[in-house]
């Protein structure tokens, strides 16, 4: 069969889209490998408008929920499908009246519009030794792993917000957490620097260079060079949480619309229409210049109600 719409992507944004493309009738195949954001690491969510404190995974339970709930018998939902290509189904260059395809690792959907919600995942430390101790110390989730750590003495790379809200789990069971940058400035909200620095168990290093992680079984030093002196230092640390941002998920997408240097998803901020017609964006695999679960829900339901205008226009 042929879609209205196809929805990639299981996070807020597509969530989001999910409940306005039900409530407006469109007859959608939803494709995601699974529900969990990046927040689901998050133990506690304080800026989702509505709600006074939520965990990660609660929230993403709860989107979950709100787009069944009004998606059933409307939108069809492909859980545990990685979306591997999309294209116009005609193999051209046209959207004049063209469908699109969306083929995953299960099977091909066709679509008469696509909004693409993918979001990102986290990037990867990529210094020597990085690789070898992945889960033997080095880890990219304090909510899974951090209370393996309790007791120890651990580092947490990455100075925004992400880094300092595992920085603030890891203090509840950790003998000490070190956030190291490799600047001068922390780009955490101001209110969590205040509320995490004031703990005497935290210790924040700045102009810190990666260069190694060591050890033998598993971690036992972090090794960053010091840019102001170019000097070597060796931080003891049993356990290294790597929050350094992320990278789209829009590989499959690379071929169908234009992408920034960072492969982005480029868009039109008042419609969220991508550079090729009949195929939007939203959430964090877009180049909006904010990339945060409220802006990504609104940025989807902006994205539904020109979907459905654009459609009903044809």
């Amino acid at each position: 069969m042929t879609y209205d719409l196809a929805i990639i992507g299981g996070g807020p944004a597509g969530a989001a889209a999910a409940v306005y493309a039900a409530r407006k009738r469109l007859k959608t195949v939803f494709v995601t490998s699974d529900w969990l954001g990046q927040s689901n690491v998050s133990e506690k969510i304080e800026n989702w408008i509505g709600t006074v404190a939520i965990s990660g995974l609660d929230l993403s339970r709860s989107l979950e929920k709100h787009a069944k709930s009004y998606g059933q018998g409307i939108i069809d939902f492909k859980e545990n499908e990685r979306c591997t290509k999309c294209s116009l189904a005609d193999g051209g260059s046209s959207t004049s009246n063209s469908l699109f395809s969306i083929g995953t690792d299960k099977g091909t959907y066709l679509a008469r519009t696509v909004l693409i919600a993918s979001g990102s995942s986290r990037r990867k430390l990529d210094i020597p030794g990085a690789e070898k101790y992945d889960n033997k110390g080095l880890t990219y989730c304090a909510t899974c792993d951090g209370p393996l750590f309790a007791d120890q003495d651990v580092a947490v790379i990455g100075g925004g917000n992400a880094g300092f809200e595992s920085a603030a789990q890891l203090l509840a069971y950790c003998k000490s957490v070190t956030l190291l940058i490799r600047g001068d400035q922390l780009k955490a909200d101001p209110g969590t620097i205040e509320r995490v620095t004031k703990n005497p168990q935290m210790h924040v290093i700045k102009f810190a260079m990666p260069k190694e992680v060591r050890g033998d079984k598993f971690v036992n030093a972090y090794v960053y060079t010091d840019t102001r002196s170019g000097k070597e230092v060796v931080l003891p640390v049993t356990g290294i949480f790597v929050e350094i941002g992320s990278l789209p998920n829009t590989d499959f997408a690379k071929d169908l619309v234009k992408l920034d240097a960072s492969d982005h998803v480029i868009i039109d901020p008042r419609t969220q229409r991508t550079s090729i017609d009949g195929v939007w964006s939203a959430g964090d695999c877009t180049d909006g210049l904010y990339h945060q679960n409220n802006i990504a829900a609104g940025d989807a339901v902006k994205a539904i109600e020109d979907i459905y205008s654009w459609l009903h226009a044809r």
